[in-house]
């Protein structure tokens, strides 16, 4: 046989193997890696946070993981159903946009490989045990002679005998260390830069909640039935804010330090606190001067809804001119809240309590909130401040006054 009929021959058993070994591959296990997306224009990085293990199987969609952010958590999932088999970046580790996270074989069929080991630890060889000391006899006491003469002519108080060691104290004294997540530091940074920003200042003042109580009391199911929607005082305060906001404009302001400006705002964006498990966000219901208290309500509880399942997008909470944080759902009595930058001004709630007060001369129990604002002094006016505040007490004290615009 020639030397060309060879290497052809030879080529020929080389395609035969390729070909049997493609026939004997599973066409639904396919490797994929993948990469961060991109977040938004103001964030460039996040820390990882693993949900799934290697091995574990997962669904088109399933969430293998989160990005977590300066403002919130981004989602990573998976494309296909398959099962991951290999996890790129360390949990908590710092990743961009467009790093490898993870890698996944895709397919319903997909074997679950077997996850690794940890490797055993050493046994370290038991120490030494230490040679037990004999015991030391006790020798008799000696008799001490008895002195003929005092040793001080100062009287020696009583000495008492050194108390015996206490037992220990019952129950755990450990400690533990737990890294600070980008919210939290975001948080903590956003709250500092306003104690060393703005000139914070807060005014108070209390409102008789029986008005709106005996409204909403009234109405709340003919409101529930006709709108599909709760009926609460949250909204009461929200457009009562943003009527206050409208009147008393350098509340609604803002002082541009760069160039020493202060820009006003003809719409009124309001925020409000959410607590949420990784920390506190503050969605933005915006152009509140336009809505109704249905509208408000209808948002309140489309945004409280997605900060509670941890899924607001950096535009829920971009923004805002002002913010509500009602403390009195956890059962406040009284507080200062901290403004939120850039914004000029922050409404405190607090719990509602039954106090003994002055009506038309008499004593009377009334269901009593303080509410408290905190605002800029380099931007706002005491009067302006209270003349806002008393604005709202009238307001929640006679809700026919948000209809009227008194």
């Amino acid at each position: 046989m020639s030397h060309s009929a060879r290497v052809s021959r030879a080529m020929l058993q080389l395609d035969s193997v390729s070909m049997s070994r493609s026939l004997h591959m599973s066409p639904e296990l396919l490797a994929k890696i993948i990469e961060c997306p991109a977040f938004a224009d103001s964030i460039s990085e996040g820390d990882i946070s693993w949900i799934k293990e290697v091995g574990d199987s997962v669904s088109p969609d399933e969430t293998v993981g989160e990005v977590e952010t300066d403002k919130t958590s981004l989602p990573i999932n998976a494309p296909t159903a398959g099962v991951v088999t290999k996890l790129l970046v360390e949990d908590g580790e710092t990743v961009t946009p467009g790093t490898p996270l993870f890698e996944m074989e895709e397919g319903e069929g997909a074997p679950a490989p077997k996850k690794e080991a940890a490797p055993a630890k050493k046994e370290e060889a038991p120490a030494a045990a230490a040679p037990v000391a004999a015991p030391i006899p006790t020798a008799a006491p000696v008799p001490t002679a008895i002195p003929t003469q005092p040793i001080s002519t100062t009287k020696t108080a009583d000495v008492k005998p050194t108390p015996a060691a206490e037992a220990p104290v019952a129950g755990s004294r450990g400690e533990r260390r737990v890294k600070m997540n980008r919210m939290r530091l975001r948080i903590a940074q956003r709250l500092k830069d306003a104690q060393n920003t703005a000139a914070m200042l807060t005014t108070f003042n209390e409102i008789d909640m029986s008005g709106i109580m005996k409204m909403r009391k009234e109405y709340k199911d003919l409101f529930e039935k006709e709108h599909d929607s709760r009926l609460g005082f949250m909204s009461a305060f929200i457009k009562a804010s943003s009527v206050g906001l409208q009147k008393e404009p350098a509340i609604n302001a803002v002082i541009d330090d760069a160039t020493n400006e202060i820009i006003f705002r003809d719409y009124t964006d309001v925020s409000f606190a959410a607590a949420t498990p990784k920390g506190l966000v503050v969605p933005v219901i915006r152009n509140v001067e336009t809505m109704s208290l249905l509208d408000i309500e209808r948002e309140l509880a489309r945004l409280s809804g997605i900060a509670r399942a941890g899924k607001l997008a950096i535009e829920d909470m971009e923004g805002g001119t002002f913010t509500i944080s009602n403390g009195g759902v956890f059962g406040s009595l009284f507080g200062t809240p901290i403004i939120n930058p850039p914004q000029s001004g922050i409404l405190g709630m607090h719990g509602v309590f039954d106090r003994p007060v002055a009506i038309d001369g008499k004593v009377e129990i009334r269901p009593m909130m303080y509410v408290a604002l905190t605002y800029d002094h380099r931007l706002v006016d005491g009067r302006e401040a209270v003349t806002f505040l008393k604005g709202i007490k009238q307001k929640i004290e006679d809700p026919r006054r948000l209809l009227l615009d008194l």
